[in-house]
């Protein structure tokens, strides 16, 4: 099994365990919305622009929300479940594309009930994530409004953020170093080192995509 695959079937059981009107982590989303959102994501791509590019937004929202409307929330997840659209004709692409995107999103529903705990996860895919932050972290720190360290435990070192000027060292391992770029600075299990004002300026910052 895939870890692209492995996370769609954890998150999925755990969204059928705990039903449709679970909170997420991704602000004014229950769980029926996220499971809308990933079937929107992978099976109307007329609709995916929205995701990224505001003026869109409008358009994505309302797909969405008929998604919810058409479909009972069982029916949803059940979507999710299986691979959509392109990610089902290539499994390789299902792999490079989703695997962060659903750990992520596993990590949303996880994070956002009282009584989760951090996952043991396997090294192989803490590879994955540290590969994914050293190619991308200066896009998802575009925003931050100091300069910033990432410092994997287990070894590696990456700077991003505005060059010069004041810096907050943030260490963790790289699952934590992801879920903190992705703008889940709140949940993310990181020890911050800085100056106090700086490092909360860093926690309150819009990172992510």
């Amino acid at each position: 099994m895939t870890h692209a695959r492995g996370e769609r079937t954890a998150l999925c059981d755990l969204l059928d365990r705990i039903g449709p009107d679970a909170p997420t982590l991704c602000a004014g989303w229950s769980t029926y919305d996220l499971a809308a959102h990933l079937v929107l994501r992978e099976r109307r791509p007329d609709a995916m622009g929205g995701i990224a590019l505001r003026p869109l937004a409008g358009y994505t929202a309302s797909v969405q929300n008929a998604l919810k409307a058409r479909h009972p929330y069982p029916e949803l997840v059940a979507k999710v479940r299986e691979p959509g659209g392109v990610f089902r004709l290539v499994k390789a692409l299902d792999q490079a594309v989703n695997t962060i995107e659903l750990f992520v999103h596993h990590e949303d529903v996880r994070r956002a009930q009282p009584s989760w705990e951090p996952r043991e996860l396997p090294a192989e895919l803490e590879e994955v994530f540290w590969k994914r932050l050293s190619s991308g972290a200066r896009l998802m720190l575009r925003r931050a409004p100091v300069g910033v360290v990432l410092h994997r435990l287990g070894g590696g070192v990456l700077l991003a953020g505005p060059r010069g000027g004041p810096k907050v060292e943030v260490t963790g391992r790289a699952g934590e170093l992801l879920m903190f770029c992705f703008g889940r600075q709140a949940h993310a299990t990181v020890e911050l080192t800085g100056t106090p004002e700086n490092a909360e300026r860093l926690r309150e910052a819009p990172l992510g995509m």
